[in-house]
């Protein structure tokens, strides 16, 4: 059944407050109608940030992959006027980060991470977030009432495994969370707390590098420390940036995505009965959730050093511009009936056009294979421990954090016990 995600048309139900107000989020949450529109008439329209900066926005497929690939496309942002996402210190600011850098530094710090998440390293985190999964879930089915899956599951998961890739103490979770969710804040939050927010961040992060150069271990921070110490790969600044970018994308964007997913799956009850019916669906469930609804973030920010011509027109040597990476993910030249939520489209021996969840060219995220691995792992878990789940209320009464980076449901009620 298909959501109308590419309708034109405002949606009467979609809910107020929203940080973007020239994309206004579908009737359970996001993706924005507005897509649709403009992918069509406006496809490098100018577009109102959070912050007030207003940039031209790239809304299709094609010239979205043109500039992640683009050499000239800069990720340095840091010049008088540049535009940003939000308001205050954001996460365009830290020149030692690897999500700031273009080459050479960033292909330095790349070649550095290569070994850690590949499919074989993923293969052997997979039994372990297996384990986490299973247990979560069942702790879902032992609640005779409603239970919160945001809470509960969906950034449970996702914590506990960074955390233990870390090596990090799972009392310290709660604290990740605050601090994260300060930081991705667009509106609900001043620019003093996301800075002091940032701040403690960073000071833990040094912290914990620290502890583990004092305490040598096996963890993935001792593979940086070793990096740093050894051979000075690594920048001290460029070591704390990274433990810090991993803890914010770890269990922030991953707990996003299970719970929007969830919330598309059990939206139309037929689906999640299909799945549960059949968990061999997840990987192909996966990549449409991606497609449809991941990460939960509405776009990224790049500055051509040189002019270059796209489908929609011409972007000029200087020129910051906001890739719309949900609204290439909705785009019909690209993906068929783009619009329709199918997991069908993934299944098979011939895959379409691969979604942008996680970006494309030099910069594809580092993290996709943990990523698309515990998502695997959520939804199997879900299918197979909860088969009879479902919502607690109708969709359209789902509350949406929508002043944030990461746009998500605030809370996502569910029955999932042996009666649901």
């Amino acid at each position: 059944m298909p959501d109308a995600a590419a309708s034109a048309a405002p949606d009467p139900t979609a809910a107020p407050g929203t940080a973007w107000p020239e994309l206004p989020p579908g009737r359970y949450g996001p993706p924005s109608p507005a897509f649709a529109e403009r992918l069509a008439a406006a496809p490098v329209a100018p577009i109102t940030l959070p912050s007030g900066d207003r940039v031209r926005a790239i809304a299709r497929y094609a010239d979205i992959r043109t500039i992640m690939a683009h050499p000239a496309a800069s990720r340095n942002l840091r010049y008088p006027g540049a535009p940003r996402v939000t308001a205050g210190l954001g996460i365009e600011d830290d020149p030692s980060s690897i999500l700031n850098m273009d080459a050479p530094d960033h292909t330095r710090l790349r070649r550095i991470l290569s070994g850690t998440f590949t499919p074989r390293q993923i293969a052997g985190w997979r039994p372990r977030v297996r384990e986490i999964a299973a247990g979560l879930a069942d702790g879902l089915r032992a609640e005779a009432g409603p239970v919160d899956l945001v809470e509960e599951f969906a950034f449970p998961l996702p914590s506990v495994v960074i955390c233990e890739l870390l090596g990090v103490p799972p009392g310290d979770q709660a604290r990740f969370r605050h601090w994260t969710g300060l930081f991705l804040s667009t509106a609900g939050a001043s620019a003093d707390d996301r800075v002091t927010a940032a701040l403690e961040l960073a000071a833990y992060a040094g912290e914990l590098v620290a502890a583990h150069r004092a305490r040598p271990g096996g963890d993935l921070i001792d593979v940086l420390v070793q990096a740093r110490d050894e051979g000075d790969r690594l920048s001290e600044d460029e070591l704390v940036a990274l433990v810090f970018g991993l803890v914010l994308a770890g269990h922030e964007t991953t707990a996003a995505q299970i719970s929007r997913g969830v919330l598309r799956l059990l939206s139309h009850p037929e689906r999640w009965a299909a799945l549960a019916a059949d968990p061999a669906l997840v990987p192909a469930t996966v990549e449409e959730i991606l497609r449809y609804d991941g990460p939960g973030g509405i776009g990224l920010l790049r500055r051509m050093t040189e002019r270059v011509e796209l489908s929609g027109g011409t972007v000029e040597a200087g020129e910051a511009v906001f890739l719309l990476l949900p609204a290439g993910n909705l785009d019909p030249e690209a993906f068929p009936n783009a619009a329709e939520f199918d997991p069908a489209r993934f299944a098979g021996d011939a895959p379409p056009s691969p979604h942008l969840a996680f970006g494309h060219g030099p910069h594809y995220c580092l993290g996709a294979n943990l990523a698309r691995m515990e998502l695997q792992e959520a939804f199997s878990a879900l299918a197979e421990r909860t088969p009879g789940l479902r919502l607690a209320d109708a969709p359209e009464g789902v509350a949406w954090v929508d002043q944030a980076i990461v746009q998500r449901p605030a809370a996502l009620p569910v029955l999932a016990g042996e009666d649901a």
